[in-house]
């Protein structure tokens, strides 16, 4: 059956549910459709959180998240793949088992392993079984910088950090800057077998709750969009950079990206190699 004209390129998303809004299942959707997108958005773990941190993660039934996927995107194809929190070893298998269904499609992970607030989201099993499980399913990766150190222990840089992961058998590292607190930029770089690529973008003051799941969901709306990796990934930044801009702070903590606002406003200044 042919695609109807119009129809927006489906990102099947599996990922922690925020009640806040600032970051997991409600982040993804917003940065998606902002882009152009549809988000099929299937629950990994339950959270007790706020603005400041999070209190407590339930993970969700792996037969159920696994029923839930099967079930949409039969009525509604992906065109790629987004993996957030995986908070126990039967969700990550449950994952798993569905990547093999999509092999052929790309697979954005954002490796969520602390919460901005600093509580714990994940273990060394876990961190361990991602490594050999996961992480050479997927098409790109999205770390941190603290994230890519947990993910790369033995290496002592960054750039020999994503080395580990492509060796691992990542496609791609898009490692980010936007936890590092030195200089007036903020440099991400996307590490790939074929060589690199960085920008810069003018770092914003305060500090921000959702930015990653902010950028690795408008990298996975790009990429179901059929653009190439490096043009995602720009576009992915620069649509994050102008959210984080126009953040609002409705609680007490963090303040949480204006995905709408962002979405009207790619003006961003920068984005040049460094």
């Amino acid at each position: 059956m042919a695609t109807p004209v119009g129809t927006p390129p489906v990102v099947l998303v599996l990922a922690g549910h925020d009640p806040t809004g600032g970051a997991g299942l409600i982040a993804d959707a917003e940065a998606i459709r902002a882009l152009g997108g549809w988000a099929l958005t299937v629950p990994t773990a339950l959270t007790v959180q706020t603005s400041r941190d999070v209190e407590a993660v339930t993970p969700c039934a792996a037969g159920g998240l696994t029923a839930a996927a099967r079930a949409v995107a039969a009525d509604m194809p992906p065109a790629a793949l987004k993996v957030g929190l995986l908070a126990d070893l039967a969700t990550l298998e449950a994952v798993v088992e569905l990547r093999a269904r999509w092999l052929e499609l790309p697979l954005v992970i954002d490796p969520v392993l602390r919460a901005g607030g600093g509580q714990e989201l994940s273990s060394e099993a876990l961190l361990a079984a991602f490594r050999q499980r996961l992480l050479p399913l997927a098409s790109v990766i999205t770390p941190n910088l603290a994230e890519l150190a947990r993910l790369a222990p033995g290496a002592g840089t960054v750039a020999a950090r994503a080395e580990a992961l492509l060796a691992a058998g990542a496609g791609a590292v898009l490692a980010t800057g936007t936890d590092g607190t030195e200089g007036e930029q903020v440099i991400h770089t996307l590490f790939r077998p074929g060589g690199t690529r960085q920008w810069q973008w003018p770092r914003l003051p305060g500090q921000y709750h959702g930015s990653g799941c902010t950028l690795a969901s408008a990298l996975a709306a790009g990429l179901a969009a059929g653009l190439p990796l490096e043009p995602a990934c720009e576009r992915a930044q620069r649509f994050s950079w102008a959210a984080l801009r126009h953040a609002v702070r409705p609680g007490h903590g963090q303040a949480l990206p204006d995905r709408w606002a962002g979405m009207n406003d790619l003006s961003t200044p920068g984005d040049r190699d460094a």
